[in-house]
């Protein structure tokens, strides 16, 4: 929640007031004591996130914190395909990436379509096995907190591997819970 809080006291961020930066601050303060975590402390915050900011300006926030998926240790390997590759055609890297990076994926991704004429990739993907394992209390209200952060991290690898710039531009999640037969969608806009 530290490193979240960081991202919204960017001067990129200046559309976030000073007046919500004291209500994280608070939360920060009131629940978690340095080197801990707190269950109460982090339903809080994502309440305050949800509360406080609507979806695009949600959207902006994970494309910046990655859904903590920065330096995974495959971030050298993944910028060295970008640089070999740049020269191809969008739709060749995305394939070559794909046959590339495929086993990093464990199963998870479903599916990844390029759109050239609308300019956006869908993201097809089922990751029952990291919701099974994430603490249910801090997404019981709803499921969309946790993918809506993981779009970012998603984003992020797309982003160092094929060497675009993306934004998110939907986050599409079953109510049903998210498994391989019910994928979530992440729909990535291409900036350049």
């Amino acid at each position: 929640m530290r490193t979240l809080l960081s991202v919204m006291k960017k001067r990129k961020n200046e559309w976030i007031s000073q007046e919500k930066l004291d209500i994280f601050e608070n939360i920060i303060n009131t629940y978690f004591v340095p080197g801990c975590g707190s269950k109460e402390g982090d339903e809080k915050f994502w309440d305050a996130i949800f509360e406080h900011f609507n979806q695009e300006q949600r959207f902006r926030l994970w494309e910046q914190e990655y859904g903590g998926c920065r330096g995974t240790g495959a971030n050298k390997e993944r910028k060295e395909f970008a640089l070999t590759h740049k020269d191809l055609p969008l739709s060749m890297r995305l394939e070559l990436a794909i046959e590339t990076f495929g086993n990093d994926f464990r199963g998870k991704v479903l599916d990844i379509v390029l759109d050239e004429e609308s300019k956006a990739i869908t993201y097809t993907f089922a990751c029952d096995e990291c919701y099974r394992h994430a603490p249910k209390e801090k997404y019981a209200k709803s499921p969309l907190r946790y993918y809506e952060a993981c779009s970012g991290g998603r984003k992020y690898v797309l982003e160092k591997v094929l060497g675009i710039n993306l934004r998110i531009k939907s986050v599409d999640v079953p109510s049903v819970g998210v498994n391989k037969e019910n994928p979530c969608v992440f729909t990535y806009e291409i900036l350049d």
